[in-house]
């Protein structure tokens, strides 16, 4: 089958595609996958159902904006990374009873978390191009796929990651610059 047919079938909702595809053919892939990303057991059908259905949102826009510039299983195994990743800091191995965190971890988290964000967008306002800014935001801290913020921003997926490569080659001079000043 072609990675065309694939697509549609996947698209159309075509059971027979859709079982052969993900849980015969991106078996040994998936696998591989889900070893590199969680370092606990977790449920093959349960978590290739929960792509699926990320894959199917909003009229399934992931499968219609593969633009068949890779085979769909390297586009595949990109896309379920971020997605397992995603997962596995929503997922918790729960064979303790213990907390994962105490209150007073959880707060402290918290106030990290927020102290990192105000430098973050200190530097942020000190990048000259507000382009790179939102592309950093876009495509780093909102995680969204490269293929539809390249649309949004009608240029090619390949120019975004060159204009990625810049916004962080940028980000890093000012955090630099930041630190040598900060360090007077």
């Amino acid at each position: 089958m072609t990675d065309q047919e694939i697509i549609k079938g996947l698209i159309a909702r075509d059971s027979h595609i859709t079982k052969n595809f993900l849980f015969v053919k991106c078996r040994p892939l998936f696998h591989s996958v889900m070893k590199l990303v969680f370092d606990y057991e977790v449920n093959y059908d349960e978590i290739v159902n929960e792509l699926y259905i990320y894959l199917m949102e909003d009229d399934a826009l992931k499968l219609r904006n593969f633009q068949y510039r890779s085979s769909v299983y390297q586009w595949l195994k990109v896309l379920a990374i971020r997605f397992f990743i995603k997962k596995r800091a929503r997922m918790i191995d729960d064979n303790s009873n213990e907390t994962p965190y105490s209150e007073q971890e959880k707060a402290d988290d918290n106030e990290s978390s927020k102290d990192a964000q105000h430098d973050l967008e200190r530097l942020f306002e000190a990048m000259p191009t507000k382009r790179y800014v939102e592309v950093i935001r876009r495509l780093v801290l909102e995680d969204c796929e490269p293929e539809v913020l390249a649309q949004e921003m009608n240029i090619t997926t390949a120019n975004l990651y060159n204009i990625k490569r810049r916004s962080i080659a940028q980000l890093t001079r000012i955090a630099l610059n930041d630190i040598k000043a900060y360090g007077k």
